[in-house]
C-alpha cells in the first residue's frame, strides 16, 4: 500500500507542478486551485508512504521521478528546449534514484 501511496504522490506532484506553469505566478484561479488541491495530497500521500518506506529511497523516488517526468512534459508539452546535456541529466536523475534503491536493504 505504501508504494501506491508514493505513485499517487509523485502524480498529484507531476500535475500540481505542472498547473503551475499555468498559473502565471498565481493569476489565474482554475490553475491556482490545481496546484494546491495537487500538492496538499502530494504532500498527504508522501507522509503515509513514509510509514513503511525508507525517508531516503521514498524521497529520491518521489523528488527524481517528478523532476524527469516534469522535465519530459516540459519538453513534449510546453515547447522548452531539448538538448544532449538535458537529456543526459534526465538520465542521470533516474539512475540515481535506481541506484539509491538498489542500495537500499529492503
Amino acid at each position: 500500500m505504501a508504494w501506491l501511496f508514493l505513485g499517487i504522490a509523485i502524480g498529484a506532484e507531476i500535475i500540481a507542478t505542472t498547473a503551475l506553469k499555468y498559473s502565471q505566478g498565481f493569476s489565474k484561479p482554475g490553475p491556482t486551485i490545481i496546484v494546491v488541491i495537487g500538492y496538499v495530497i502530494a504532500f498527504y500521500t508522501l507522509g503515509q508512504a513514509l510509514k513503511t518506506i525508507e525517508v531516503g529511497i521514498a524521497y529520491a523516488i518521489w523528488a527524481g521521478l517528478g523532476t524527469a517526468i516534469v522535465a519530459l512534459i516540459g519538453i513534449a508539452l510546453l515547447g522548452e528546449a531539448v538538448s544532449p546535456m538535458k537529456i543526459a541529466g534526465i538520465v542521470m536523475v533516474i539512475a540515481g534514484v535506481v541506484a539509491l534503491s538498489l542500495g537500499s536493504p529492503h
